[in-house]
């Protein structure tokens, strides 16, 4: 094993080791209450384990509850185990799983694996911690080609210019750790430079390229840039490389693995992608990885009708 790294766990080691819902409940509830049951209502210790395994009786507010209950497991029909693979398949796949692939492996319909990987994306949705120190920041677009779409298609879905079928990414990486900072915006109303402040703390070295929105960013930070339109891609210490290989990774999942993913649930993916970079680092074991995965899927909720809903003009 490398120096410095704990190492990983094989799929067959991971079946081994939770080969069904009963071993994927006792793995959860050891996760999820270390120090007791807790009743998710009230957070009452005062709980009874029922002979209708998997559930526990509050004894103080009297509700019934199991593992699942206030999590992103709640009401699915899926088994815990498959949940978990699931899981374990979303935080080693570097560019992502697709709901199909991930559907034969689990023996599930797509459409189930559908919804299942989008409250994982859920779960992967954390806090953003302020960067600070050397920071690079760059924006891109993501969305599909339309070098072979005929004219006659690109007039009727009103698409006049290439970004009209994209959406703005803006990211920010900190140089010593690693941590991203990434999600869409609104290209027409977004000032990078607002961006940044609320991302970096002031007084850190900022690095971007030359676009305009940036200058102001002189008031709060060290700001260097690079001139990409003269093929300049590092003029001393000015560089974004370490920013736009976050770029690669997700432009590199979104046309090898999902190939499309539409404008509404972008968030979702750009988190997942996020989380990955972020908490997915191969020094730490799987199973330390997985467990921070676990430990943010409790407290959330993500309903069918949520995710299919559609957004309502203001």
């Amino acid at each position: 094993m490398t120096k410095g790294y704990e190492g990983t766990i094989s799929v067959f080691e991971f079946f081994e080791m939770i080969p069904d819902e009963k071993a994927a409940i006792e793995y959860l509830e050891s996760i999820r209450w270390e120090d007791g049951v807790c009743c998710p209502r009230c957070e009452s210790k005062y709980t009874t384990r029922l002979k209708a395994k998997p559930y526990h009786l509050c004894r103080l507010c009297r509700r019934k509850f199991t593992v699942r209950t206030d999590s992103i497991f709640e009401r699915s029909h899926i088994p815990l185990n498959k949940w978990l693979y699931a899981m374990y398949m979303l935080e080693t796949a570097r560019k992502g799983i697709s709901s199909l692939q991930l559907a034969k492996e689990l023996g599930i319909s797509q459409k189930s694996c559908w919804f299942m990987l989008h409250r994982l994306r859920e779960a992967c949705d954390v806090e953003a911690i302020r960067l600070q120190g050397e920071v690079e920041v760059d924006e891109t677009f993501v969305g599909g080609s339309l070098g072979r779409m005929q004219y006659g298609k690109k007039l009727e879905k009103g698409i006049t210019h290439w970004k009209d079928n994209k959406t703005t990414v803006v990211g920010m990486r900190q140089r010593d750790n690693g941590r991203v900072v990434a999600y869409p915006v609104d290209e027409e109303s977004v000032v990078l430079s607002g961006e940044v402040l609320r991302n970096v703390e002031r007084g850190s070295t900022v690095y971007t390229d030359t676009n305009n929105d940036y200058h102001a960013l002189n008031k709060w930070y060290q700001h260097e840039s690079v001139v990409h339109s003269r093929s300049n891609w590092r003029e001393g210490d000015a560089y974004t490389n370490g920013i736009e290989s976050v770029w690669a990774v997700i432009k590199r999942g979104y046309k090898g693995v999902y190939h499309w993913w539409s404008e509404k649930h972008m968030e979702r993916y750009i988190n997942e992608f996020v989380f990955r970079l972020n908490e997915g680092d191969v020094r730490y074991h799987t199973l330390r990885r997985m467990e921070l995965l676990i430990r943010n899927a409790f407290g959330k909720r993500l309903t069918w009708k949520q995710l299919v809903a559609r957004a309502i003009a203001s």
